[in-house]
């Protein structure tokens, strides 16, 4: 297992997740709750994966690595896991491809891995499988709702200007062959990050939780106590509720 690369928001109210306090029912002191409570669930399956966990953070003339030390040490069994460093770049496709880049041609790594940070369905054996892809081919995406992605691992560079256009699933896809690289798919599976994600990963949740099965404990058992719920709806198909 090589480097999996976790990149942050600050986790502070208004600053994170903020289409979902715009246009679900939750507040932006709970999107912020929601999203440290995914982030610690997503570290740990990474630690417990046994990959050298990278969190990246935004660089601030204040203290930036504080806040998101403080939100990610939970999450982890041994809290000296874990490296923390100031995301680099003019845009989030240049801070991605800086960070990809550095690893793989700096630090000598052999492969490097993206993880969403509320990419809470991913599990050990999806970082697994994604590991043993990553033998084969040079570069491998884990598509999210919508054409978005949750994971996306490379064992070489490609050209990462403007890689995060949506579809960004695409995107990499073609990037990838575009430099003669080879790609895998993994299933998807449905973030935390947009309405859409939040749509398809609630009732996952929910279910997954009624029916006795793992679930990320941090972030389920939140999305219980506001009682967050996908609901039907005549206009748009589905809604989401909370109590």
């Amino acid at each position: 297992m090589a480097t999996v690369v976790v990149r942050v928001d600050r986790p502070v109210p208004g600053e994170t997740l903020p289409a979902l306090a715009t246009a679900t029912p939750l507040t932006d002191a709970e999107a912020a709750t929601l999203y440290r409570r995914a982030l610690q669930d997503v570290c740990g399956v990474i630690e417990e994966s046994g990959a050298s966990l990278l969190v990246t953070y935004p660089s601030t003339d204040g203290d930036g690595e504080g806040p998101v030390r403080e939100a990610v040490v939970p999450g982890l069994d041994d809290p000296s896991e874990g490296r923390f460093e100031p995301q680099v770049g003019s845009t989030p496709a240049a801070r991605m491809g800086n960070t990809v880049t550095h690893l793989l041609e700096e630090e000598d790594e052999s492969s490097v891995a993206v993880l969403d940070p509320t990419a809470v369905l991913a599990t050990r054996s999806t970082i697994d499988q994604a590991a043993m892809k990553l033998r084969s081919s040079a570069v491998v995406v884990g598509p999210a709702a919508a054409g978005g992605i949750y994971y996306a691992g490379f064992t070489d560079t490609l050209d990462f200007d403007g890689i995060d256009r949506q579809p960004m699933v695409e995107t990499i896809v073609e990037r990838a062959t575009d430099a003669e690289l080879s790609a895998d798919v993994l299933a998807p599976s449905p973030t935390l990050s947009t309405v859409q994600d939040l749509q398809s990963a609630v009732p996952i949740l929910r279910a997954r939780r009624q029916a006795g099965l793992p679930v990320p404990e941090r972030t389920s058992q939140y999305l219980a106590d506001l009682d967050l719920r996908v609901t039907a709806a005549e206009a748009t198909g589905v809604e989401i509720k909370k109590s």
